[in-house]
């Protein structure tokens, strides 16, 4: 999975852009109070994508 279209669907969930760490971002789930942190690479893994939102505590991204 690309990182926009994961980074498009933690916002269209609610998720907020919190800050940038030295290799990755760090998304915020105000509605469950939870963080995760996003690495900046190009392609992000859809075992790991599905991890970032189960960390957020939102529905994982559908398959294109």
């Amino acid at each position: 999975m690309k990182r926009e279209d994961l980074i498009r669907h933690l916002r269209e969930n609610g998720c907020i852009f919190t800050r940038e760490g030295a290799k990755h971002s760090v998304f915020f789930n105000p509605s469950m109070k939870r963080f995760s942190t996003v690495p900046r690479h190009n392609e992000i893994d859809n075992f790991l994508a599905k991890k970032i939102c189960r960390d957020l505590d939102i529905e994982a991204p559908k398959k294109k």
